[in-house]
């Protein structure tokens, strides 16, 4: 996470702030004569900064402090997994258990520390994404009883989801209750989780090709993608082009600039790790040569 953060820093977010600047009028050379006033910090009265990256310094601290306890959990005598394995046995919906911590923290912190993606006083979103982070890998450390839990209540998990956001998006804009609106956005955010892994493991829970050329690919995709979207936007944006057509454009664009920014990099041995692909395995065959 650290070597792709620095690369991106450096090279994937100087276009998009030079683009900015540039459009608002506020840089009006070229972008090699921009790129040094990238370091003058930090945005947005500077110009240095992560952008679209941000996630990646929270993961990384998030798994740097969660490492013993993740260590603890894989062991195969914790406590916390045996009794986990044991409720969720007695019922799927002591998945709901995991929410509480949430509906605290989306209640309390939330209207104390808005979200900045600064990291740095950032407490509710590290606080809130750290507990889905924890959450997580206790839940599929438990193996089967978890994947059977959310297959038998994903339909009670959807419709919970969809009939809380429909709620929350009624009463938000009339109704100042922190607790309430709280409540609501926990059992959305929470329901729809529970669904999708839910569906995911009776539909996708299978070896395919498809889904392994998935996986590797999103990480690329991800850093890549939002450059290629503003540069594109800039391109296309004083165009007098129908709106529709401009959007087929930039979305076809970016996935296919994605796609084969990813095809390159993951055929680049010296690439891949700087953009969160591991290192191709060599295998030796017999007689000594090397394949990869």
């Amino acid at each position: 996470m650290f070597i792709p953060l620095v690369v991106g820093i450096l090279i994937i977010v100087p276009p998009q702030v030079y683009v900015e600047r540039f459009a608002d009028g506020d840089f009006l050379g070229s972008f090699w004569e921009f790129y040094p006033h990238f370091f003058e910090p930090f945005y947005p009265r500077g110009n240095f900064s992560w952008h679209h990256l941000w996630f990646l310094p929270y993961l990384l601290i998030m798994s740097i402090v969660a490492t013993p306890l993740f260590l603890k959990l894989r062991q195969d005598n914790n406590g916390f997994s045996h009794w986990l394995r044991k409720v969720l046995v007695q019922s799927p919906y002591f998945l709901y258990l995991f929410a509480i911590p949430l509906l605290v923290v989306e209640s309390s912190l939330e209207p104390i520390f808005p979200v900045t993606r600064a990291l740095i006083g950032d407490w509710y979103a590290l606080v809130y994404y750290f507990l889905f982070f924890v959450s997580g890998f206790s839940l599929t450390t438990v193996g089967r009883p978890f994947w059977k839990a959310v297959d038998s209540i994903k339909v009670f998990a959807l419709i919970t989801g969809l009939v809380s956001y429909f709620i929350l998006w009624l009463l938000e804009p009339i109704f100042d209750n922190q607790v309430f609106i709280g409540l609501l956005r926990t059992m959305v955010t929470w329901s729809i989780i529970l669904a999708i892994f839910g569906y995911s493991a009776k539909y996708l829970n299978k070896a395919s090709r498809i889904l392994k050329y998935r996986n590797e690919a999103v990480y690329p995709f991800y850093i890549i993608h939002y450059m290629i979207t503003v540069l594109m936007g800039f391109w296309l944006m004083n165009d007098p082009m129908p709106i529709f057509t401009k959007f087929l454009i930039l979305t076809i664009g970016t996935f296919g600039g994605s796609w084969l920014f990813y095809e390159m990099v993951k055929r680049v041995s010296l690439l891949r790790p700087l953009f969160g692909l591991k290192r191709r395995e060599t295998k030796v065959e017999p007689g000594g040569r090397t394949n990869q």
